[in-house]
């Protein structure tokens, strides 16, 4: 280290060139990883083949799993030879800032070129861990935050089923009377008068109270000659908003009970 402090031109031209070979070392390595993956494709395809077609023999298989064995030899040494090429790096980049820091001023001066370039690759080494890492913990921060609501998204999606029209038609209907609009004061009950339906059937008249004589739908009350159908739950609505509801959901807005299904969601 002290013949780097005296004369740092020499070292940081030996920092560049192992540099560069290091990363040549490290493209030749994702090159025979990526030829090596389609190839063992290839061949694991017309085994496979050859196996359907002919059956295999011993001899045959013999052979596949030396085959196999060797090229599992040759992956693990390929993993080994970039594990150790990593560790080489990040020990050659400290003796490279080392001598970038300890030549100073005297390399900005003798070889600014060199020291300008060193200072690149040291910096472009820094910017992609530190940008690594920072995708590493965004992933991780939209995973944990984004991730429910998606899948909460997903399944909704998944269990939305809107009913037809003809499963609608089926519905009771009604038309809603209310008596204080008829004079009769005091009164606090109207009644949903049974109204023919599609399929020409119509039920008995229902009972209701005017603190329930709303639309949970649309948030409005009835008022009086409102048209009206209730649910197999028993639940009511006004038949424009239950009509618009049932086709994007066939399911009731207050218990989720399911008309095509005959049974309440989960």
């Amino acid at each position: 280290m002290e013949a780097a402090a005296a004369s740092p031109v020499t070292p940081l031209r030996l920092w560049l060139v192992g540099y560069a070979l290091q990363c040549l070392v490290h493209v030749g390595l994702v090159c025979s990883d990526s030829r090596r993956r389609p190839a063992h494709a290839r061949s694991s395809d017309v085994e496979s083949a050859d196996g359907d077609a002919a059956g295999a023999g011993t001899d045959s298989s013999d052979s596949d799993d030396d085959d196999d064995e060797g090229r599992e030899q040759r992956s693990s040494f390929a993993k080994r030879c970039e594990s150790i090429n990593t560790m080489v790096s990040f020990l050659w980049w400290i003796i490279g800032f080392y001598w970038v820091v300890s030549g100073g001023d005297v390399l900005e001066h003798d070889a600014p070129r060199l020291y300008w370039l060193s200072v690149v690759f040291l910096a472009f080494d820094v910017f992609f861990a530190v940008f690594c890492v920072a995708m590493a913990c965004f992933i991780g921060i939209a995973l944990c935050c984004c991730l429910p609501c998606v899948i909460a998204i997903l399944y909704a999606l998944a269990g939305q089923e809107g009913a037809s029209d003809a499963d609608i038609g089926f519905l009771p209907r009604y038309r809603y009377s209310d008596p204080s609009e008829d004079g009769q004061k005091g009164t606090d009950e109207g009644v949903m008068i049974p109204v023919l339906n599609n399929s020409g059937t119509s039920t008995s008249e229902r009972i209701l109270l005017h603190e329930d004589a709303e639309c949970c739908i649309c948030l409005s009350s009835y008022e009086d000659g409102a048209e009206l159908s209730a649910l197999p739950c028993n639940h009511h609505f006004h038949w424009t908003c239950i009509t618009k509801w049932l086709r994007m959901h066939a399911t009731c807005p207050l218990c989720k009970y399911n008309i095509l299904k005959g049974s309440e969601s989960a």
